[in-house]
């Protein structure tokens, strides 16, 4: 019996022994092995598979495409040639840069060119096969079978580490490309020694004027050095292209160290010695291995299936790849005028993708990287002071120009509210002052009228949503640092938002002459919208969720209003956008606007609601495989979302100090912060099915409101989640904190002018409304203000000035123009116009308002694709003594000038006889945006009541153009007939 019970407690303790340790090893899971760097290569995920460190300067990875919106990383996973590696990527965007220094090693016979324009593996490409890829951080390998070549790439954080073997004997080379992917505006290449190759390139792309030094060093000698002349860039005739020649007998392994910099050739020769001293490749990867597994140890996870714990920590992996590094080890770096500067307060860094990171990336960094955040913003306050503004999307110290609003200033403020201050706080609200202060992107609009409107500005909702949300948090961080004046100024404009938003829609929109702009359909993607529609946008006042609720009548009509839009069934129309992807309903996770939709749901007390979808996204939106990604990566953030969400709660509002509370996914998290200290996340009985929390303790004391605050994160500690099948409705709706803005800081909207038509022939009835029926509206056409009671009439060419009063606070005085014209005239349009370009609808050829040079205010109508014929009845016949057509042409967004315009005659709207063809004569290979008037002026007597004009498309986008092959774009305006 003895003997039984000791055999008995021995299995015991085995077993409770391997119990524990199992659990231990599921704790302490190995990071590193987690990440899959192929994931979100395949499908439009735009990421790279290649080596780089935490925010690394280098990314050296394959370049296996080009050109094109899938080829913004230089890869694809579909793709089966390689073109060589180059030091520079870009993860996740949505346009093409980088892919700098290209090496690619050969054998035999030296060819420099790359076998692109054939597309197939000739030249010095080669093609390869997949399951000769591996990819880890901070490591790619691949073989190249057209040369049977193994490559084995790691790099520190400045120089790209290089292994060639070449597998069968005759020459060995390696070509060095530096008119590879993007426009040569200069460069060098000079040999030092037997063992090194130095030089610089300038290019032109998305980056105007981007600088790259390098220094290459072998570790066997350069035999020969062969140089290609280039036959076709803005340099032909110049040698851009060497080849590296090696000892055909004794060569078979080849080490090369290549450090670069955006300072100087000796700024890349320092950042060489200093982080690469030894030949030992096996040693850089294992300090890769080091450094990357010290990063990713941030955050421990356990528990959920092997393939959600690889989606994570390949999430984390993503969302630590940008910003990068741009400043030398000795602190030098390139400012954002383009000079050489010194930094004395840490690194300086470039890829600001900020419109996309403010949302979950930055936020996720003042968690576990709080000693970055602070360099982070410091490089924006070196942006600044070098180059007059803060980066809006900085790439390689050039203001792109890309996306909207002032996204650095959340990014600061956000980090300033969690007491995040290892920066000059004052000159950082002297930029954010600058930022919002200027004219420039609508801001002259949306400073004197309260909104951007459509024909001042394109993509006037988004902008004025994003411009408000910016401009509270400027409110915010006047606030906290006691600047009564700026805090008033811009608290008021923190709720311009309001100014448009039509309550009987229940959607942003936009306006024009101070109304709303006809044909709205909010499932259409136009001008008026970034990379969305107005589903998409009008859930965007993350600063005054409270007042968007009083907006749609209370939480019950926003609830609805958030199930519609996660359950409809509508589908997108309008111009095709890329970027709008992961669809549920009409929620796009593929796109940055919509991130913060799902928790919504907490601010009206159903946060059951915002454990489904959130579960929902987690769960469907992303996975393990090369298209793991719903859309771009765009830095970080989509990633960055992941890991948030994934712990249980996201950064709703950047800018204050707690986050909303989702569903965890996974049994425990554990966050190793900077101070020493950890915060673990439990979640018990979590699984697929068991996501809705039923009861939550932190610390130990009852927690019921689904916020969790950045301070007690900080402080260390333990949330604690009791998972179940079904939804706790009760659960997190006690004292849950909305971001409001408070009553005595309250402005009154603008009122809007309900006629929808800015010309009238006779007589014309002006109507005045706002989205809060309370207040008083007051209106003046000459004189002075009187009180609004009903719609009036006008019957002449008028201006109209209109403000709303409520509790003693008036609103902006609004301006709208009406314009009598001849009457008697119709135009029956006998070709489509694309709704999104209606210009207002039927009669806007014929409305005597003219549109600009930039297409999308509001003005011009549309057609895609076709010829377009219209007829216009002139009432009578008459003598005609001048017909004349506008257009325009901006190729670069595929619109062209016709190619000609046929004018008919006819007295009875039947039979039309020719009268004349205007041909066109201006360059289709013209970039810029120019308006055209198609003039005809008749030498005889031309009498007829109808008129037919026939204006003849274009064509297809020529071979030279990046739309090669598909439709274009006619855009017209206004029929003038004397």
């Amino acid at each position: 019996m003895r003997v039984i019970n000791y055999l008995v407690c021995a299995f015991l303790f085995i077993f409770l022994c391997s119990y524990g340790s199992d659990k231990e090893q599921l704790a302490t899971v190995n990071t590193y092995e987690k990440v899959n760097p192929f994931i979100g290569t395949g499908s439009h995920g735009h990421t790279y598979p290649g080596a780089t460190l935490p925010f690394g300067m280098v990314q050296l990875s394959p370049d296996t495409r080009l050109e094109g919106w899938d080829g913004c990383s230089g890869y694809h996973y579909t793709d089966s040639i390689i073109y060589g590696f180059s030091h520079t990527h870009l993860s996740g965007t949505g346009v093409g840069d980088y892919g700098d220094v290209l090496l690619m090693p050969t054998q035999g016979k030296v060819q420099f060119d790359n076998g692109y324009k054939t597309g197939t593996a000739n030249g010095y490409s080669s093609w390869f096969k997949k399951e000769t890829e591996k990819a880890r951080p901070g490591y790619y390998e691949v073989k190249l079978e057209e040369h049977d070549i193994d490559v084995r790439l790691t790099t520190t954080k400045r120089v790209g580490i290089h292994e060639y073997t070449f597998n069968k004997r005759g020459a060995s080379n390696i070509i060095l490309d530096l008119k590879h992917r993007d426009k040569l505006l200069s460069f060098s290449i000079d040999k030092v020694n037997d063992n090194e190759i130095e030089g610089h390139r300038i290019s032109k792309s998305w980056a105007e004027e981007q600088h790259i030094y390098f220094v290459i060093q072998s570790d066997k000698r350069i035999e020969e050095t062969l140089y290609g002349v280039d036959q076709e860039s803005l340099l032909a005739g110049q040698k851009n292209q060497v080849a590296l020649i090696f000892s055909a007998n004794e060569t078979e392994k080849v080490t090369l160290k290549v450090g670069i910099s955006a300072v100087s050739i000796e700024g890349a020769r320092k950042n060489l010695e200093a982080e690469a001293p030894h030949w030992d490749f096996e040693k850089y990867l294992s300090d890769a291995k080091e450094t990357w597994t010290k990063a990713l140890d941030k955050i421990n996870v356990a528990g959920g299936s092997e393939d959600q714990q690889e989606i994570f920590y390949t999430a984390l992996y993503h969302s630590m790849i940008a910003p990068n590094v741009f400043s030398d080890v000795d602190g030098k770096y390139r400012g954002t005028d383009l000079k050489v500067h010194q930094s004395e307060d840490g690194p300086v860094y470039t890829v600001f993708s900020l419109w996309d990171t403010f949302r979950a990336e930055h936020p996720l960094f003042t968690i576990i990287e709080q000693k970055k955040t602070n360099e982070f913003i410091r490089t924006f306050l070196k942006q600044y002071k070098d180059g007059g503004q803060l980066p809006i999307w900085e790439l390689a110290a050039n203001y792109t120009g890309c996306m909207i609003g002032y996204h650095a200033i959340p990014v600061i403020v956000d980090a300033y509210v969690k007491g995040i201050r290892d920066y000059d706080d004052g000159l950082a609200m002297e930029a954010m002052l600058h930022s919002a202060r200027m004219d420039k992107l609508g801001l002259a609009s949306y400073k004197t009228k309260g909104y951007i409107a459509a024909g001042d500005e394109s993509e006037s909702v988004s902008k004025t949503l994003e411009y408000a949300y910016d401009d509270w948090c400027i409110a915010e961080m006047s606030k906290t640092m006691d600047l009564e004046d700026s805090y008033l100024e811009f608290i008021k404009r923190g709720q311009y938002y309001k100014n448009i938003f039509n309550a009987e829609s229940g959607f942003m929109q936009s306006k024009i002459n101070g109304g709303w702009l006809t044909g709205f359909d909010p499932a259409e993607v136009n001008f008026n919208f970034t990379e969305a529609n107005s589903w998409q946008y009008s859930m965007f006042v993350p600063q005054d969720i409270k007042g968007l609720i009083g907006l749609h009548a209370g939480a019950s009509n926003f609830e609805n209003k958030l199930d519609e839009l996660f359950t409809t069934e509508i589908e997108l129309t309008g111009r095709h956008q890329s970027d709008i992807t992961g669809l549920i309903g009409q929620y796009a996770h593929g796109n940055e606007p919509s991130h913060h939709m799902a928790y919504l749901y907490n601010y009206v007390g159903k946060p059951y609601k915002t454990q489904e979808r959130v579960h929902q996204i987690l769960n469907e939106q992303y996975t393990n495989q090369p298209d793991g990604l719903s859309g771009n990566e765009d830095c970080g953030q989509m990633s960055a979302w992941y890991v948030l969400s994934a712990m249980g709660f996201y950064s709703v509002t950047p800018g204050l100090n707690y986050y909303a509370i989702g569903a965890p996914l996974f049994e425990e998290v554990k966050i190793n912060l900077e101070n020493g200290k950890q915060f673990k996340i439990i979640a018990n009985n979590v699984s697929n099915e068991n996501k809705y929390i039923q009861s939550a303790a932190i610390n130990g004391d009852e927690l019921n409101k689904a916020v969790l605050y950045h301070q007690q994160i900080m402080e260390g500690g333990e949330l604690v989640f009791e998972m179940g099948l079904t939804p706790n409705k009760k659960w997190g709706t006690e004292d849950m904190p909305v971001p409001q803005i408070m009553e005595q800081d309250q402005i009154t909207p603008v009122p809007y002018f309900t006629t929808s038509s800015q010309t009238f022939e006779d007589i014309l009835e002006i109507g005045l409304s706002s989205v809060m029926k309370e207040v008083e509206i007051y209106y003046k056409v000459d004189g002075e203000f009187i009180k609004y009671e009903k719609p009036f009439k006008i019957s002449t060419t008028t201006q109209i000035e209109a403000y709303a009063v409520l509790n003693d606070k008036k609103s902006f005085v609004v301006k709208a123009d009406y314009k009598k014209i001849i009457g008697g005239r119709s135009i029956e349009i006998l070709s489509a116009y694309d709704n999104q370009y209606n210009a207002g609808g039927d009669k806007a050829l014929i409305d005597n308002l003219k549109g600009s040079a930039n297409f999308r205010t509001g003005y011009w109508q549309g057609y895609y694709g076709k010829d377009v014929e219209v007829i216009v009845d002139l009432g009578k016949v008459n003598t005609i003594n001048k017909i004349a057509v506008g257009a325009l042409q901006d190729i670069k967004s595929w619109i062209f000038y016709p190619s000609e315009i046929e004018l008919l005659g006819s007295d009875n709207g039947i039979g039309f006889a020719p009268i004349a063809v205007v041909k066109n004569d201006f360059p289709g290979n013209e970039y810029g945006a120019f308006i055209k008037e198609y003039e005809f002026i008749p030498t005889t007597k031309v009498q007829y009541r109808y008129l037919k004009v026939k204006v003849k498309n274009y064509g297809k986008c020529p071979a030279w153009h990046l739309g090669k092959g598909e439709d274009t774009w006619l855009f017209l305006d206004e029929i003038t007939i004397e």
